[in-house]
């Protein structure tokens, strides 16, 4: 598509887009008493307006009938998790019952590698991409330290090459061959939170298998943003937060896959608890754990329904919309943010540099832009503006055009205000 940047073609992919009613379905904050141009759905996403009423069902229920909620509700809370499981193995390719939802994000991926990180003598070592998330960087260390090696033997990093800002898929394949016998676990974000880098699963996910080693994923950045297949691409396990792309609230609960091969494999530990047994015998307080079978049997305590209810708000919009549609919006917006960034560089002789890869494969919803000359000004300028965005350093913004709620019009409206602050600037 040849891209103009103009108010009215941006109007025009607007007219065709058969997702923009959807922007009426969430809350803006505003700023100037104008509604906000929202670029950070990557780090926490906006409120549904549907959100108010699953929760107020929660409260409503807890109030008319207490502790008779948990199996008189209208949506019984005891069983209230299991409404994730089918639109949920849409969005990431799985079965229904290789998908829970319980607990945060680091939380899950602790408990995971309960499971599927078991080092030996020999095979002890975890390959993790450079610059990870902070929290999975914590959790390696933790990890390996609780199982007695020191972290600057056990956890082997992929670096981005000198000059380059995002890891080649033939570097990971190479390092994973070359650690080969000694690797027990391959745990990479399935989206770089930084670049916005894209990982090939499933290319990544065979190749660790072929050495002998589980393979699992941080989904925090992909989850809702992304096409999976994960069973199909027969990935262990994985996990991710709720809150970015997928809007359920801070913090809130996350998601988990496991694998229906590991569904019946009885050697495998987990930490058990009440929750993920039996549920026919759940409430009969047997001694011995016997687990549900399927990723429900991962769970250890009663779920918190009142985090899981604006989860199930969101989830259902996803349900309604298809991850086709989703991902077909989220190329073209991305594409023309991308257009009218390089048009504002030369309209006003910038140096922006996009460290997000420019193949549309290898990234989604987000262009991490690395600002030569402009500095934390720029970002101070456009975020009193009105427009929402957020800082890495040492000088990076990153832009989450999420196609559930971004406009072509916004990403005209924000060009237009990125040129009026460089030129401020300028002038100044």
């Amino acid at each position: 598509m040849n891209f103009e940047n103009t108010l009215e073609f941006a109007q025009l992919l607007d007219a065709n887009d058969i997702l923009n009613k959807y922007q009426q379905e969430f809350i803006f904050p505003k700023v100037n008493d104008k509604k906000v141009i929202y670029f950070t759905g990557n780090s926490l996403g906006l409120q549904p307006k549907r959100t108010k009423k699953y929760v107020d069902e929660v409260m409503n229920d807890w109030a008319n009938l207490a502790v008779e909620g948990h199996f008189y509700a209208e949506k019984a809370w005891w069983d209230y998790h299991e409404r994730f499981a089918e639109p949920l193995s849409k969005v990431f390719g799985a079965l229904p019952s290789e998908i829970t939802v319980m607990n945060t994000l680091t939380v899950n991926l602790h408990l995971l590698m309960v499971s599927f990180y078991r080092p030996t003598k020999i095979r002890y070592k975890i390959i993790c991409e450079e610059k990870a998330f902070p929290s999975d960087q914590y959790m390696f260390q933790s990890q390996v330290d609780f199982h007695g090696y020191k972290p600057e033997d056990a956890i082997v990093e992929i670096k981005r090459r000198d000059g380059e800002h995002n890891i080649r898929l033939e570097d990971v394949l190479s390092k994973i061959e070359e650690v080969g016998e000694e690797l027990a676990l391959v745990l990479i974000g399935g989206v770089n939170y930084y670049t916005g880098q894209v990982f090939d699963i499933k290319t990544i996910t065979a190749a660790g298998h072929k050495v002998g080693a589980n393979v699992g994923w941080d989904l925090a950045h992909a989850a809702g943003n992304v096409k999976l297949q994960l069973h199909d691409w027969n990935v262990d396990f994985a996990s991710w937060c709720s809150y970015k792309y997928m809007n359920s609230g801070p913090g809130n609960a996350s998601g988990c896959f496991i694998h229906q091969k590991h569904h019946n494999d009885a050697t495998l530990p987990r930490f058990a608890g009440w929750w993920g047994h039996n549920k026919e015998r759940r409430f009969k307080m047997e001694q011995t754990f016997d687990p549900v079978h399927g990723a429900d049997g991962w769970q250890i305590s009663n779920i918190p329904i009142l985090s899981l209810a604006p989860y199930l708000a969101s989830v259902e919009m996803f349900d309604e919309i298809g991850m086709d549609a989703l991902m077909q919006k989220r190329d073209l917006i991305t594409a023309y943010l991308e257009f009218i960034l390089y048009e504002i560089d030369k309209e006003t002789n910038s140096t922006f540099e996009i460290i997000t890869p420019s193949d549309p494969a290898d990234r989604a919803s987000q262009l991490s832009v690395l600002l030569h000359g402009e500095g934390r000004s720029l970002f101070d300028y456009l975020m009193k503006n009105g427009v929402i965005i957020d800082w890495r350093e040492p000088n990076v913004i990153r832009l989450a055009p999420v196609p559930l709620y971004t406009s072509f019009e916004d990403m005209y409206n924000f060009g237009q205000i990125l040129k009026a602050g460089i030129m401020s600037k300028a002038s100044v």
